[in-house]
């Protein structure tokens, strides 16, 4: 089982949002489809229960200020509208982590990046084990600017959740004889069939031992 995954969620929340709220939406902005598909499998094995997605700059801008998502990737070169200048341009309206995908970095881009509002770079090809670090740095980094670091404290309860979902999850492997990737499939199932949250699922099979 992949463990190290269960700590990622500890450090996306929605910390444009006046109220405390968990983490529900990401936004990815890559002009290769690729790069798309590969993130958004990793944010959606995390829990995230929405990923969009687009290809060009501007069209980022206009999803971002139509979706209010809770974090943005963006690739630093891509048509219409770079990277760096579509976080300047979310940034006059959102307050939100925002990372920056790129394949390498100068000095210039770095300086760039920053005074944009990004707080993070995640290099290409992209790594599950680079993932993590990256969200935690962009989510403390928009805390500390925004005066936000309240929002901290709602991770906790978010770790919790992942911590019980893997344990589920870990329980259907064992009972069942099914690949991680096929117990979560079944734990989505049953969340969608009964209309529940993956956590209620998560405590109902490790209640009933099933």
């Amino acid at each position: 089982m992949n463990y190290g995954m269960a700590h990622a969620l500890d450090t996306v929340t929605a910390v444009f949002q006046e109220e405390h709220a968990p983490m529900k939406t990401i936004l990815i902005c890559d002009d290769e489809p690729i790069v798309r598909m590969n993130l958004k499998s990793m944010l959606l094995e995390l829990g995230i229960d929405e990923v969009l997605e687009c290809g060009n700059g501007k069209k980022a801008v206009e999803m971002a200020l139509a979706s209010f998502p809770d974090m943005i990737f963006l690739d630093v070169a891509m048509p219409e509208m770079d990277g760096i200048s579509a976080a300047s341009e979310i940034r006059k309206k959102l307050k939100i982590p925002m990372l920056l995908l790129t394949n390498c970095y100068d000095s210039e881009t770095a300086k760039r990046a920053a005074e944009s509002g990004i707080a993070a770079f995640l290099t290409k090809p992209l790594r599950q084990q680079d993932l993590i670090p990256a969200m935690e740095i962009a989510v403390a980094h928009c805390a500390e600017v925004d005066g936000l670091k309240e929002k901290i404290d709602d991770l906790h309860e978010v770790i919790d959740n992942r911590k019980v979902i893997e344990k589920a999850k870990g329980m259907l492997m064992v009972k069942d004889r099914l690949s991680e990737a096929d117990a979560y499939r079944a734990m989505q199932k049953m969340a969608m069939d009964k209309r529940k949250s993956l956590r209620q699922v998560a405590d109902g099979i490790l209640k009933n031992g099933s």
